[in-house]
């Protein structure tokens, strides 16, 4: 990136929108506004991100085709329901540095999170404790804690990573000690890509290479990272991974979520799994067969069929993300945080 010097001064701030490559962008979002009608100072990205303006049409259009073609909507809607949640996985996967048969759009996060430990978390005698960090969302505790229970484990499996006496943030060498010292015992490893308290982004590919030298399964909750960080999940060898897109990917609250898995895994017949019917072959789901066919992609965890409203935001804000690339809103990202 290219070296800056930065200062404090109104003509810096200035000049530096007048060389923003991305400004334009702005005026693709909704932003709301003062009593006076200004626009407010919006820093709650990190927890709803602003509409684009795009998604009302979207949604309009959506409810005209319901309108218009009732069941034929499946096939003949402006996007046919059928394939609906195909729709997203070219730009998908290339936000999040994945190949196109690992990620699916599903279900809310924290639901995904049980279905990929259904799959990822198998416990044994010997090897059961889940690491995460101790700041994690309180929702991925929950979810770690019910797991541990269901399976018959005592509480003290979960293995809570804590910064140092005086410090905010997690050591890396700290975060390997903890793994390494616990190997024979560890079954997952399961952290905040992004904490969602400190900020902090772990080294996700160095945890996923340690892990697996210890013989656990590796996976992260990008709830705060996918849109925000540049991230190679295939590359970096991760098992999973699950994250909503109502933060910063703009799709509105409590929308649809996403979720990883490494090809690695795709056609392994022994991986236990929630099954429902979306995930089952398409070339023989409407068969109507008893005996479940999971497709060779991540969208054999699917249960259910498009919830078409809930996912179409997305289709609007993520037409913007792929436009624009995650290289060049992280350059910028980097820019604004040295400003500040």
């Amino acid at each position: 990136m290219e070296t800056i010097t930065f200062n404090t001064s109104p003509s810096f701030a200035q000049q530096m929108d007048n060389n923003d490559r991305l400004k334009k962008y702005r005026d693709q979002f909704y932003i709301p506004k003062k009593n006076d009608g200004s626009d407010i100072l919006y820093f709650c990205g990190n927890s709803l991100g602003l509409q684009p303006k795009k998604v009302e049409g979207y949604l309009l259009q959506e409810i005209e085709d319901w309108k218009k073609h009732g069941v034929e909507g499946h096939f003949h809607a402006n996007n046919a329901w059928m394939p609906y949640h195909e729709f997203f996985t070219k730009k998908l996967s290339r936000l999040v540095g994945a190949q196109e048969n690992e990620v699916v759009v599903m279900n809310t996060l924290t639901t995904n999170l049980h279905l990929m430990m259904v799959s990822f978390y198998r416990p044994t005698k010997k090897r059961y404790k889940i690491v995460i960090e101790k700041s994690a969302f309180p929702s991925d505790k929950y979810a770690m804690d019910s797991q541990i229970r269901f399976h018959g484990y005592p509480k003290d499996s979960l293995i809570q990573l804590s910064p140092r006496k005086g410090e905010e943030i997690l050591r890396i060498e700290d975060i390997e000690n903890t793994i390494r010292s616990n190997g024979d015992e560890i079954a997952l490893i399961m952290l905040g890509g992004v904490n969602y308290y400190t900020g902090q982004f772990f080294d996700l590919e160095y945890i996923t290479k340690i892990g697996h030298e210890i013989g656990a399964t590796v996976g992260f909750d990008l709830a705060h990272a996918t849109g925000n960080v540049i991230l190679k999940l295939h590359e970096w060898n991760i098992d999973f991974a699950v994250w909503c897109h109502y933060k910063y990917l703009n799709s509105g609250p409590g929308s649809i979520a996403g979720a990883f898995v490494h090809e690695k895994h795709l056609h392994d017949p022994n991986i236990p799994r929630f099954e429902g019917w979306w995930g089952h072959d398409k070339a023989t789901r409407f068969l109507m067969g008893d005996t479940f066919q999971p497709m060779p992609s991540a969208e054999s965890w699917q249960l259910s069929n498009a919830p078409v409203f809930s996912m179409t935001p997305l289709l609007a804000s993520l037409e913007l993300f792929d436009e624009v690339g995650m290289y060049e809103l992280n350059k910028k990202s980097k820019i604004l945080t040295g400003y500040m």
